[in-house]
């Protein structure tokens, strides 16, 4: 949910784009729409639907890339500065994480609300009736207070989970959110005087703390997912630091390697029938896109050949997937949702149900955010970026 892409210079001043980190991003909000359209896709269903789409029930993963990637994309400046700190002001960083984040992210709330609208009015004036199952992400019948805590970007904190079901996929927003305050005022002074472990001890210790002791309140918004925005944080010290150990690291380790197998062990230990914590897992995961953001980078700035992952990652196609990545994440869930909604209404058989769902899901939800993406978070940015740019001069 950065920057479309990151551009520095290597030490002999050649320009390179790391566009592998924007392809990470538009296939995991890819996948986090098969996830979700996974979850709606009913019972009763032949083989050939079942096994495949199996492999999408880790969507939670991908939330955990995001987050990676934010603490990757953050710290990179800093990293290549050496100076340990953000450049400008704190005042100018913080703008510059709400002109990316919040007018799409305000405007997706403002969708969601006139969409209930339009269905409580259906409800008490047609005999449409909206119809709810539990795996829901979208529910009409939310109230004002759940509309004033969204807005606020503090919806994580409530402890009715029904006020997240104006749009679910939004919880994740407002933890990044927090984390953006986070990374300037605690996590970068830390890391300056105490250095990386006490860092990333101290990001699962907040983390956990309602985990274990609060009885799982914040359960549902993850919030130990602090501590894989440090793995990230570390991955852009340990790709572009000076220091000659971070230096030794990271040409004395197989990367790509270690990426692969710290995923297969999220992958084995997120089986429910374990019993292991799902910030052990996630955790695992934080740890797979940290090592293969590394690897990917390592690659790029030595010019060495590209392994299939990275050719993917920067797939032309895939790039212009990333382009509108966060208008999709923000709006697929109300879409799809409206859409399982309307499909149920038809009578239609399990696997007609199932195959136009994942079908029209896709499509439906690919044009509207691309719609969103240019009506909206495009046009935003560009007039508060213009807007802040006439103000400090």
């Amino acid at each position: 949910m950065t920057e479309n892409y990151i551009q520095t210079k290597i030490s002999d001043e050649r320009k390179f784009r790391l566009h592998f980190l924007d392809g990470m991003r538009g296939i995991a909000a890819f996948y986090v729409l098969l996830t979700h359209l996974w979850l709606y896709q009913g019972e009763n269903l032949p083989p050939w639907i079942t096994i495949p789409t199996k492999f999408v029930r880790y969507g939670s993963f991908c939330v955990v890339v995001f987050i990676v990637l934010s603490g990757y994309c953050l710290m990179l400046p800093v990293a290549r500065s050496q100076a340990g700190y953000i450049s400008g002001t704190l005042l100018d960083y913080f703008k510059r994480r709400a002109r990316r984040i919040i007018p799409a992210y305000y405007a997706v709330i403002l969708f969601c609300c006139l969409l209930s609208l339009g269905i409580l009015a259906l409800e008490r004036f047609t005999p449409f009736q909206w119809q709810t199952i539990d795996k829901d992400m979208f529910y009409p019948h939310f109230s004002i207070v759940d509309v004033f805590i969204h807005s606020l970007l503090i919806q994580n904190f409530a402890t009715n989970t029904q006020t997240y079901m104006l749009n679910i996929p939004l919880w994740s927003v407002s933890l990044e959110w927090q984390i953006y305050f986070l990374f300037p005022l605690l996590f970068l002074p830390i890391r300056r005087r105490y250095g990386w472990i006490s860092t990333i001890a101290i990001a699962f210790f907040l983390g956990l703390i309602p985990h274990y002791f609060f009885n799982g309140y914040m359960d549902v918004s993850h919030p130990w997912l602090m501590g894989s925005f440090t793995f990230g944080m570390l991955a852009a010290e340990i790709t572009f630091s000076q220091a000659p150990f971070l230096i030794k690291l990271k040409n004395s380790l197989p990367w790509g390697q270690l990426s692969i197998v710290f995923a297969a062990i999220a992958i084995v230990t997120e089986w429910n029938k374990l019993g292991i914590a799902a910030w052990i897992y996630e955790s695992i995961a934080g740890i797979a896109a940290a090592c293969l953001i590394i690897d990917c980078t390592k690659i790029i700035v030595s010019e060495r050949k590209k392994h299939i992952i990275l050719q993917i990652l920067e797939n032309t196609w895939v790039i212009k997937l990333s382009a509108f990545s966060y208008s999709w994440y923000l709006t697929h869930a109300p879409v799809i949702t409206l859409l399982r909604q309307l499909l149920t209404n038809l009578n239609m058989s399990p696997t007609a149900f199932a195959i136009t769902l994942y079908a029209v899901g896709i499509i439906v939800s690919l044009a509207f955010a691309y719609v969103f993406y240019l009506t909206i978070e495009q046009a935003s940015y560009q007039k508060s970026k213009n807007w802040l740019t006439r103000t400090n001069h």
